[in-house]
């Protein structure tokens, strides 16, 4: 599949007629998200242990609106676009979904992953959506933290040298 067709600007009813396909087939859903803003082995490999959870890995996008927000007027650094299209190109990822919101709670709550996973920075019971995840049967995972590794620590390295 062209990586192209892996990325939705919004959860639409082409996004969500897929997924429905890969749910009746039994497929195993994990969802996660994040900015993704400068991509690092620290994303890469977070992101490949979160495909092995399941068959299927979407990625929830902050979009640039988004990150501004969270991250500061600085950020984004790279737009969603360039951002969708690296993860997007990353094997182990089958959906990108770019959301406006702060937090990915409408996209979980309309998905309804199998696995939804986060970064070790996050407890499980701190993890948006992970009580609408459990209530629905599925599991909700908090990957070891890898130490080290930060876009924002690149971006100061950067600035200063």
């Amino acid at each position: 599949m062209n990586y192209k067709n892996k990325i939705f600007s919004t959860l639409n009813t082409k996004a969500l007629a897929l997924i429905n396909k890969w749910k009746e087939s039994g497929q195993k859903i994990v969802f996660t998200n994040g900015c993704f803003d400068i991509l690092h082995s620290g994303h890469i490999k977070y992101l490949s242990e979160a495909a092995d959870f399941g068959d299927k890995l979407i990625v929830g996008l902050n979009s640039d609106t988004s990150v501004k927000r969270l991250k500061g007027e600085n950020r984004p650094v790279k737009s969603q676009e360039c951002r969708a299209d690296i993860l997007a190109s990353i094997s182990g990822v089958d959906m990108v979904i770019i959301f406006d919101e702060d937090t990915p709670l409408d996209l979980i709550e309309k998905i309804l992953p199998d696995i939804l996973v986060k970064g070790g920075d996050w407890k499980p019971d701190q993890i948006v959506g992970s009580d609408i995840v459990m209530k629905n049967g599925g599991q909700v995972k908090s990957l070891t933290f890898l130490e080290g590794f930060s876009s924002s620590r690149i971006i100061d390295k950067i600035k200063n040298g």
